[in-house]
């Protein structure tokens, strides 16, 4: 599948996104600022209640369809009949044509370092240990570059209200799939979901994520079948473990001209002077990504 950039991108002009609030400002003068506005949303698979996130709501069918798969709820294989949204009562179901029955996982799961809802099962691991990233992959240093700049410029919820993590499906140089979220792990669910129902293969793909390159952050990658991960914060000890035991290439702290590989370095092509790259500018600086993180 020949993907141009950014099949999907941000709208932060969607009314539904944000509210103006008003308050006062350091110096106790009136002032209105966009805020991001999240909702619950419950998830139903076939008959069976799952789970209530708390989301902004503009991909309920990605984001459902990735929760499963993620949770190994759904199979790569399962035939999906049907996915209803009601806006109305805030609820998703996601209908398969294999029978499921999940109520003795639902009373083992393990909350995650993922902010809201994140969550994940036991048997996670095992999908996790049978996965095979691509070997092959390569990650030129000019494109951690390009990435970061048509990223970070892209109008996005983030520039205009804060509050919200960003992931972005990826190949080369060229952002394909951005989606925001309340919880990071929403948007990863997202673009997995959009990667599934549209059939689009992982092997050669990049993941880029504004947030902490956590364990939960690096499973996912590597149950999406992707070799790659860059973000712009840092990482955790486990996060950076897990990456190489699977053999994820993992790259933080890319801001501006730096960044840092911890695991899969054999696949970075060392294309681009970093001096020859420009600094941030402070608009587009998150906090996610500052040396204090």
């Amino acid at each position: 599948m020949d993907l141009s950039e950014f099949t999907i991108r941000p709208d932060p002009a969607n009314p539904k996104l944000t509210e103006r609030v008003s308050g006062l400002d350091q110096d106790g003068r009136p002032v209105e600022a966009s805020v991001t506005v999240e909702r619950p949303l419950t998830l139903y698979l076939n008959g069976q209640e799952i789970v209530t996130m708390m989301t902004i709501a503009d991909y309920p069918d990605y984001l459902a369809v990735g929760y499963l798969l993620n949770q190994n709820m759904l199979k790569r294989d399962d035939r999906i009949t049907g996915i209803d949204y009601d806006e109305e009562i805030d609820t998703v179901v996601v209908r398969t044509e294999r029978a499921t029955n999940y109520e003795q996982k639902l009373k083992k799961k393990t909350l995650t370092s993922g902010c809201a809802q994140g969550t994940a099962f036991g048997d996670v691991m095992e999908t996790f240990e049978s996965v095979r990233l691509n070997p092959d992959a390569r990650l030129k240093t000019s494109w951690i570059y390009a990435l970061s700049k048509k990223i970070n410029l892209t109008p996005s919820l983030y520039l205009e209200a804060g509050a919200i993590h960003g992931c972005v499906l990826c190949q080369d140089d060229r952002p394909l799939v951005y989606m925001e979220d309340v919880g990071r792990h929403n948007a990863v669910d997202k673009v997995a979901g959009y990667m599934h129902l549209h059939g689009v293969p992982a092997h050669d793909k990049i993941f880029y994520t504004t947030g902490r390159l956590t364990s939960e952050m690096v499973i996912k990658t590597v149950q999406m079948g992707i070799p790659i991960l860059i973000s712009r914060s840092g990482f955790t000890a486990w996060g950076v473990e897990l990456g190489r035991q699977a053999n994820l290439t993992m790259v933080g702290r890319a801001k501006g001209k730096r960044f840092l590989a911890l695991a899969g370095t054999d696949r970075l092509d060392f294309d681009a002077d970093p001096a020859s790259v420009g600094d941030e500018g402070g608009r587009h600086q998150r906090k996610g990504s500052r040396d204090d993180e």
